[in-house]
């Protein structure tokens, strides 16, 4: 398959996809998740890959979660895809599944689904640049699935609903101090610092960390009844008026008018 918004790459052992959007900070539409999608069920095939890595484009961005703009002007490309929440939630059940590691390497923005993104992907390194954070109630939308009650196991009840409740953004040194990602690098380094991760990884029984990565996961799989529960929930939330007043705000660069929704 020719993928036109990622990169997909093999080498030694390992995947890379990137995430190839950088005029939009990586932001996905559909058509990005399509592709993600076939790309790891590659890997899965592929028994001589160990390890997974998920990146983005560019300096500026790892990914700043859906395209807005995609989202509220479709084209009739669109019509041959299923909505984005369907591919995010297979995304996710892929990148938790597949039997080798993945490592997400951030730099920039990994932010709303980009942060998301992340969180689900079994360990982070991040570029001293990383910014992350949350922006659902911003923009009219949520993740009532492994964004927050994965999120929660890892950093804490009260830091996963301050993220999600403020939608402030946190440094890649203030991500390492909560536990949301595993190492910070200089930027510049980021890569190489992943090849050595990887490669300490590859040297290890490939049936061991299969087995590993199933255990770890054991705990929170139930998480995924309540991401299906989440997404038919939100798809309704879409529809109304409020979540559209988010929607238009972000595209019109103005400040969301919230309050109008609070009934007495």
């Amino acid at each position: 398959m020719n993928y036109d918004d990622i990169i997909y790459e093999k080498n030694r052992g390992k995947a890379i996809i990137t995430i190839n959007r950088p005029e939009v900070l990586n932001a996905f539409r559909a058509k990005t998740l399509y592709e993600m999608i076939d790309a790891i069920t590659d890997v899965w095939k592929d028994r001589k890959t160990g390890v997974l890595i998920l990146t983005g484009a560019g300096d500026r961005a790892f990914c700043t979660g859906g395209d807005q703009k995609a989202k509220k002007n479709k084209s009739k490309e669109d019509d041959k895809y299923l909505p984005v929440g369907q591919y995010v939630a297979q995304l996710h059940y892929l990148l938790r599944n597949i039997p080798v590691p993945v490592i997400a390497a951030v730099k920039g923005y990994a932010i709303g689904g980009g942060n998301v993104l992340q969180v689900v992907c079994d360990m982070t390194i991040a570029a001293e640049n990383a910014i992350f954070g949350q922006v659902g109630p911003k923009v009219g939308s949520i993740d009532a699935g492994f964004g927050t009650a994965y999120l929660s196991r890892i950093v804490g009840e009260k830091k996963a609903r301050e993220i999600w409740y403020l939608c402030r953004k946190y440094s890649a040194q203030e991500a390492l101090d909560m536990g949301l990602v595993n190492a910070v690098v200089p930027t510049e380094e980021l890569m190489d610092e992943v090849d050595k991760w990887c490669g300490e990884i590859l040297e290890k029984s490939p049936t061991a960390i299969k087995v590993l990565k199933y255990s770890f996961n054991s705990d929170s799989d139930n998480i995924f009844g309540i991401s299906r529960m989440g997404l038919s929930s939100l798809e309704l939330f879409h529809t109304t008026d409020e979540a559209h007043e988010g929607i238009d705000a972000f595209l019109e660069k103005r400040p969301p008018e919230f309050s109008k929704f609070r009934k007495n």
